[in-house]
């Protein structure tokens, strides 16, 4: 087999458990986002459009859906061998001195895998997380990567000083050469000469390939390693002098796209999910979905159109400042800045704003449903309201976050 350019390997092996109840029974990046998509369809979409296309995607807990949505809907053919997209779950590594474990962190995840690196002899590896939205030209990142001959790139993004303890903190020289790492830290480093912004990993990485060999081998054998990327193998290959490159995300080109590379979501928390989705419905939305010469795919049920019926005073099907998919039929409701998945039904006199709903939803007439995601395969009966007495929302067993927000379970029977 001749030596492959760049391997993709994707870690969706995450809980999520900051998103339940929406991954009670999925992976984080099995979540459906954005009316026809799931999070882990953005990373893919990327890989593809920079032209990599032998991809791992490495899955661990709660990977059922996840598993169903890849094998079903990203296939190649079978004639090109570097040309496919394949699943990993957790094999349970034996190791000499613990027996069988699941995958102990991000690096541990591609030690036990590093078979398959050796497979194809890439000269470079790509990880990149399977639970953020964002849009990359990956291609552009491993030739910057090349043109510093490193050992390893890290893509960076600009967050706000008091957001920045949640990542791990760069910091460059004036070259862009990695001189200082802070995984996490209480009191984060801020960009010279920007107080109030630090600059932080978004972990996706390049690594040249015998450079993430030695440096997962030596993390293996390290009894006081915890055998995470950010917390482990980067502070000591900093340490050890290995060349490590940041990568500026916001200079990233996206073909049809004006201006910097500025859209970086963790839709990690029920409300960061919900912003995210509102955001997609302004007339000028930051993450642009309908981008022609950025395809995004996804999975294709081959739904009829959407359909609005009835014209008749209050029994009005129409829709203002919203996404709907395919297979939906608004038959005589109302509906407002809200995110409408496959197949779903609003039924006559019904009210849905602000609102997420996802597959197979129906709302019974006179329904007033707002600030809500109602989940998969649930039928609301009529004259229900949600969103609007949030104690009685609790008391049905729904999820309601601080700001308001509902979150109605799959399959959830009132």
């Amino acid at each position: 087999m001749m030596a492959m350019r760049v391997l993709g390997m994707i870690l969706a092996g995450g809980q999520g458990s900051r998103l339940y109840p929406l991954t009670a029974k999925r992976a984080k990046p099995a979540v459906p986002f954005g009316a026809r998509y799931r999070i882990i369809d953005f990373v893919l979409n990327n890989f593809l459009n920079s032209g990599i296309y032998g991809i791992y995607v490495l899955t661990q807990f709660k990977a059922q859906s996840l598993t169903e949505h890849v094998q079903r809907h990203w296939r190649f053919g079978g004639f090109l061998e570097d040309a496919f997209i394949l699943l990993v779950p957790a094999q349970m590594y034996r190791y000499e001195e613990l027996g069988p474990v699941w995958y102990r962190g991000t690096a541990d995840a591609i030690y036990q895998n590093l078979h398959l690196i050796n497979n194809h002899k890439p000269e470079n590896v790509a990880i990149f997380g399977g639970d953020h939205i964002f849009k990359m030209n990956i291609a552009h990142m491993v030739e910057y990567h090349n043109d510093h001959k490193a050992d390893l790139t890290i893509a960076a993004y600009p967050v706000p000083i008091e957001q920045a303890s949640r990542f791990g903190v760069l910091q460059v020289d004036d070259q862009w050469r990695m001189v200082g790492f802070q995984e996490k830290p209480k009191n984060p480093t801020p960009i010279p000469g920007r107080p109030d912004m630090a600059l932080v990993s978004m972990g996706n990485y390049v690594f040249r390939t015998e450079a993430l060999v030695e440096k997962l081998e030596h993390d293996a054998k390290d009894p006081n390693s915890s055998h995470d990327f950010g917390k482990d193998v980067i502070p000591r290959a900093l340490q050890e002098g290995y060349r490590i490159q940041v990568y500026d995300f916001k200079r990233n080109p996206i073909p049809g796209q004006q201006g910097p590379n500025t859209y970086w979501r963790d839709v990690g928390t029920i409300s960061a999910y919900f912003e995210a989705s509102m955001d997609l419905i302004q007339v000028t939305p930051e993450f642009d979905l309908f981008n022609p010469e950025w395809p995004l795919r996804a999975a294709n049920f081959n739904s009829p159109p959407a359909k609005f019926v009835h014209e008749a005073g209050a029994r009005t099907g129409q829709a203002f400042n919203s996404l709907i998919a395919g297979g939906c039929i608004i038959s005589g409701g109302t509906i407002r800045e809200s995110v409408v998945f496959r197949r779903c039904r609003i039924n006559s006199y019904a009210l849905v704003e602000r609102s997420v709903l996802f597959d197979e939803v129906e709302v019974g007439r006179y329904c007033k449903i707002r600030n809500t995601i109602v989940d998969k395969n649930v039928k609301i009966p009529p004259h229900t309201e949600i969103g609007y007495d949030l104690e009685a929302d609790r008391a049905r067993g729904f999820t309601v976050t601080p700001e308001g927000i509902v979150v109605v379970p799959k399959s959830y029977t009132f």
